[in-house]
């Protein structure tokens, strides 16, 4: 496939992330631009129920669709699943669970459909088994799969009882592939066994579409919602956003910028790089086309379909991209970039190409590309209804 370098995720957290992803559009424009807050808000309506989702697109166009893994864009009636264009879904509702008792904040958090379901097994197994189990079903006819797996996600105290240990948890074998045990307390070594189980559970989708006679005829799009946490007083100092500037929640590159892989045999060079800004809710456009769908022309979409930048090199179909995350703001034209991580403060100025770290403030050095690309922030700003 291609790997994309200069790939971002619309948001840097887990809920705007993957309502940004569905809607094919700014938090700014469908409403959505904070983390849902405990059991309260992973059960509330979440993303407005008058957004369009990408599957309520595919299903008129005879596509099955299924969604396994995390939700966490509200979890009310009306708001679930099965009832926002998934004819599947498996999963859980919150941000995170518990990887082998499944609960969140010490609820049963696990649902087939829109009931609560009691299942033994690692979550990440379990849902890449769901969705191997979906495309059987399903592959003789068009499908759309959402696997949005609850790894990485790092362990959280609240899903555990007084004196459960808050370690990372990964299958036995994930553990022994590097001659660790399963109780390591390690929390690198923790990380390293969840990635390693995902990309086992990867690898078995991938196999499964190879044993159907499916890869050619199936777009497979892998990346991360948000860059890793760099919270040192929490333990979470176990992944790296490297050469990037600090991670998760901020604006600067190691909190959007993330990897991303798409496979397409056949159209898409396999080994090839692609080093085009890109963004998340640009698939939502370019799986409606590929589906021989078109985008309705009530409905205002910010992605743009990148298939041509992906499939013939072309530029990419945007000459902006614009940020904002609680205190931050940023917008990325070209090689610059401006970033604010204060309401109050100004923006600082980099050079993307000679400084992916944002080191460097050329503020100072441009004023007018400064000023000018402000201008076009705020200009954006204020055409977005939230």
């Amino acid at each position: 496939g291609v790997r994309l370098t200069d790939f971002y995720t619309a948001s840097p957290t887990c809920t705007v992330s993957r309502a940004c992803l569905l809607t094919g559009r700014y938090p700014q424009r469908h409403g959505l631009n904070i983390q849902l807050p405990g059991i309260e808000g992973n059960y509330g309506e979440g993303l407005s129920q008058s957004e369009t989702l990408l599957p309520e697109l595919l299903k008129p166009l005879g596509y099955a669709t299924g969604c396994f893994g995390k939700w966490n864009i509200g979890f009310a009636p009306g708001s679930r699943p099965t009832e926002r264009g998934f004819d599947e879904f498996f999963g859980h509702a919150s941000g995170n669970i518990d990887y082998y008792t499944h609960v969140y904040n010490l609820k049963p958090d696990l649902h087939r459909g829109t009931e609560t379901v009691e299942v033994e097994g690692y979550s990440t197994d379990l849902f890449a088994d769901e969705a191997i189990d979906f495309i059987k079903r399903h592959q003789d006819q068009p499908f759309f799969v959402y696997l949005p797996f609850n790894a990485p996600h790092f362990p959280n105290p609240k899903n555990k009882r007084p004196g459960e240990p808050c370690i990372w948890q990964a299958p036995e074998k994930a553990f022994e592939a590097y001659g660790w045990n399963e109780s390591e307390t390690n929390p690198k070594r923790g990380y390293y066994a969840v990635i390693t189980a995902m990309d086992s559970a990867v690898g078995r989708v991938m196999g499964t579409l190879d044993d159907l006679g499916l890869t050619e005829d199936t777009v497979v799009i892998f990346y991360s919602d948000n860059g890793a946490f760099m919270l040192k007083d929490r333990g979470l100092e176990v992944a790296s956003n490297r050469p990037f500037r600090d991670g998760g929640v901020t604006l600067y590159e190691g909190g959007i910028r993330v990897p991303c892989i798409v496979r397409w045999p056949g159209r898409i060079e396999a080994g090839s790089v692609c080093r085009e800004p890109l963004i998340s809710f640009d698939w939502f456009p370019m799986a409606v086309h590929l589906a021989g769908g078109e985008i309705p022309e009530d409905l205002v979409v910010d992605g743009q379909d990148p298939i041509k930048t992906l499939t013939e090199g072309v530029p990419s179909p945007h000459d902006s991209l614009f940020f904002e995350y609680r205190n931050f703001r940023a917008m990325r034209e070209g090689r610059y970039k401006i970033v604010a991580s204060d309401p109050d403060g100004g923006f600082a100025l980099y050079d993307l190409e000679t400084d992916s770290g944002e080191e460097i403030d050329l503020g100072k050095e441009e004023p007018k590309r400064l000023e000018r690309m402000k201008d076009m922030f705020e200009n954006w700003r204020a055409e977005m209804p939230h």
